[in-house]
C-alpha cells in the first residue's frame, strides 16, 4: 500500500512526511525544496490484540506502545504542484508520474494562508487556502483526462469495429495507475451519462474526475492549524467541502513531539492528545515553553496534531482496510519466539482464503481451513474477515 503526500510547494508536505516517518528529508520554505520524491515508512495505529491474549507482542515490523500497535505503510512525498502541472508546468509531469502507484492521497494545505499559489511566503491569512484545494483537485483530474483523451478515439474505433468492451479497454489504459475494471464499471454507473461512445469532451472530463475519486481517494490535512486565525479557514473549508474528510493538522508540532520522545525528554505516543515530561531538569526553558505551547494551542484544542489521524483515516476510512493478525490457537509465537509478530492490512470484504494468499502463495494454494483464534472456531475459506481478527490457517 502506498499513500501519496501531495500539495502545492511550501505547504508543509515534507514536514508532515518527516513527522510521520522521522526520515531525514530537507525542509525549507523555498518552493520546490522536494525535487525527487521522498519515500519512507509511516505507520497506522490500531489496538493491539496482545491485551486480548494477556501477552506482550514482539512486532517483526513496526512497534507497539502501551497496547497501541503501529503497522507500517509506504509514504511518498512528491514535488509541489502548481497550476498547469498536468500539462508539464513546474515539476508537474514528474509529480504526477510519481503518484501513479498511490492508493490514496493526503492533500496538505497551508490553512494559515502563509504561502501563495506558487508556494512563495506571504503574510499569514493573506492567501485563501480554499483555492489550493480547487487547484490540486483540478490538476489531478486533468492528469487522468489527459491520459484517457489521447487514446479515446482509438478506443471508440476499436469498440465499434472489434466489438470490444469499452470498460475493459479503459481499465487497460489506466492499468499503470492501479485502476481495475471494477472501478471503471462503478465510475460508469455513478456517471450515468448515456452511451460512453457518444460522450463529449466535457463529459469525458467529468467521468475522469469520478474515476480519480474512486481510484485515488483524497483527504485534506489542514496544516499550520496552530497559527492564529487559521481555525477560521478550517471551518470555512469544512463548510464548503462537507463531503470531504478534513483534518486539522500541525506537522511542526508532531515533529517536535516525535523528536522530543526520541531524545527521551517526553513520553508521547503518536496520535495521543497529550504527552508526559519525563524529567523537567533535562529541558531548557525554550523547550519547556515550546512543549506547553503545543499542548495549549494544538492538543487541547484539536485532541491531536492530526498527523497520525490523517494516516489512519487514509487507510481505514478512505481505503477501508482492515488489520488482520496471523496466529495459532495453541501458539502465538513464530519460529524465532516472537509473540504475535505480524499484522497484515487487507481490503474490506477479504476472505480467509485471501488472507492465506496474502501470507504466502503456497499457503493459499494448500489452504484447508481457517480458525478464529479468539473464538477457537473453524472458518470456511469464504469467511469475511473482520478488523483485528486473529486467524490460523491450516494447510494440506
Amino acid at each position: 500500500m502506498l499513500i501519496g503526500i501531495i500539495g502545492k510547494p511550501s505547504c508543509g508536505k515534507s514536514t508532515f512526511f518527516k513527522a510521520a516517518t522521522l526520515a531525514n528529508v530537507e525542509i525549507s520554505p523555498r518552493p520546490f525544496t522536494t525535487i525527487k520524491p521522498n519515500h519512507a515508512m509511516g505507520f497506522v495505529k490500531i489496538d493491539c490484540v496482545e491485551s486480548f491474549f494477556k501477552v506482550k507482542c514482539n512486532p517483526r515490523e513496526g512497534y507497539c506502545i502501551n497496547g497501541k500497535r503501529f503497522v507500517p505503510v509506504d509514504l511518498l512525498d512528491v514535488a509541489g504542484l502548481i497550476e498547469g502541472a498536468y500539462d508539464g508546468k513546474g515539476l508537474g509531469n514528474q509529480f504526477l508520474n510519481d503518484l501513479s502507484q498511490g492508493d490514496a492521497l493526503i492533500h496538505i494545505i497551508d490553512i494559515a494562508g502563509m504561502t501563495n499559489e506558487k508556494g512563495e511566503v506571504v503574510q499569514a491569512l493573506s492567501h485563501d487556502p480554499l483555492k489550493d484545494v480547487e487547484m490540486i483537485e483540478k490538476e489531478v483530474d486533468l492528469w487522468f483526462f489527459s491520459i484517457l483523451e489521447k487514446a479515446w478515439d482509438k478506443f471508440v474505433r476499436k469498440v465499434v469495429n472489434e466489438k470490444k468492451d469499452i470498460r475493459k479497454e479503459v481499465a487497460k489504459q489506466f492499468s499503470g495507475l492501479k485502476i481495475t475494471e471494477e472501478m471503471v464499471e462503478k465510475a460508469v454507473k455513478v456517471f450515468k451519462s448515456g452511451d460512453p461512445l457518444k460522450w463529449s469532451k466535457d463529459e469525458l472530463k467529468q467521468f475522469c474526475s469520478i474515476l480519480r475519486k474512486l481510484s485515488k481517494p483524497m483527504l485534506i490535512a489542514a496544516n499550520k492549524i496552530d497559527v492564529e486565525g487559521a481555525e477560521l479557514n478550517y471551518h470555512r473549508l469544512k463548510e464548503k467541502y462537507p463531503e470531504c474528510k478534513v483534518i486539522p493538522c500541525s506537522s511542526d508540532s508532531e515533529l517536535a513531539l516525535r523528536e522530543a520522545a526520541k531524545l527521551k525528554l517526553i513520553e508521547y505516543i503518536p496520535g495521543d492528545s497529550d504527552f508526559k515530561i519525563i524529567d523537567e531538569k533535562k529541558l531548557s526553558e525554550n523547550q519547556r515553553r515550546a512543549l506547553e505551547s503545543i499542548r495549549d494551542n494544538v492538543l487541547k484544542k484539536f485532541n491531536s496534531t492530526g498527523v497520525q489521524e490523517a494516516l489512519d483515516c487514509a487507510v481505514f476510512e478512505l481505503l477501508k482496510y482492515m488489520a488482520i493478525f496471523p496466529g495459532g490457537v495453541n501458539n502465538l509465537k513464530d519460529s524465532e519466539g516472537r509473540v504475535i509478530p505480524d499484522c497484515f492490512l487487507l481490503p474490506s470484504n477479504s476472505t480467509a482464503l485471501d488472507f492465506a494468499f496474502r501470507i504466502h502463495t503456497d499457503i493459499g494454494k494448500r489452504f484447508v481451513k481457517a480458525i478464529d483464534v479468539k473464538k477457537k472456531m473453524p472458518l470456511a475459506k469464504d469467511y469475511k474477515l473482520k478488523h483485528l481478527d486473529v486467524i490460523e490457517i491450516k494447510t494440506s
